[in-house]
């Protein structure tokens, strides 16, 4: 019993070891959500943020003081698939379309991408005048949601590259599967 709890000491102190072992600049926090200000631009369109209606993104990078806002959720999206943006995202960040107003996302509405569910082809159009792929903190309020406005519910890592680049092909912007129209 006594060298059982003696192998049990040493690994945890090897453990402690190990842990401390690298810079403190290894462990890096996630950061919080921020709230958007009249500053706080599009990272592809380059419009005032709070001008547009619909859900918005923000991705942190660790090398980057402030977040990279995009006008819709979509666009943020469309940025960690590209192969030509970072890949060191330390955050991502979307409005909970459940409890955010439409016209304007009010403040405290933020919620981490990577649990959030996502509406895909519904009527509603994003703050860029596209289909959204609009989030959602609790899946109940995404099928509310697919009642209400169409479309279907799918994860972060489920939403179709297909999907989120198909208006860019558009001229009018309109997408070409048909889903959803202008308001």
């Amino acid at each position: 019993m006594r060298r059982a709890l003696a192998l049990v000491a040493a690994a945890l102190f090897a453990l402690g070891l190990a842990a401390g072992c690298g810079d403190d600049n290894d462990v890096v926090a996630k950061p919080a959500p921020v709230e958007p200000t009249r500053e706080a631009t599009g990272h592809y369109c380059g419009m005032i943020l709070v001008d547009h209606s619909g859900p918005k993104a923000q991705v942190h990078l660790p090398d980057q003081p402030h977040p990279v806002w995009f006008s819709s959720v979509r666009d943020a999206i469309a940025f960690t698939m590209l192969p030509e943006e970072p890949r060191n995202i330390a955050a991502m960040y979307v409005n909970d379309m459940g409890t955010a107003q439409w016209d304007a996302p009010e403040p405290g509405t933020w919620i981490d991408a990577e649990g959030a569910w996502y509406v895909i082809g519904s009527a509603r159009m994003g703050g860029m005048g596209v289909p959204e792929a609009v989030p959602f903190a609790a899946r109940e309020a995404a099928e509310q949601f697919v009642a209400a406005h169409g479309g279907r519910i799918v994860a972060l890592a489920d939403v179709p590259e297909g999907y989120i680049f198909a208006y860019a092909e558009e001229p009018d912007g309109a997408d070409p599967a048909g889903h959803g129209e202008h308001q």
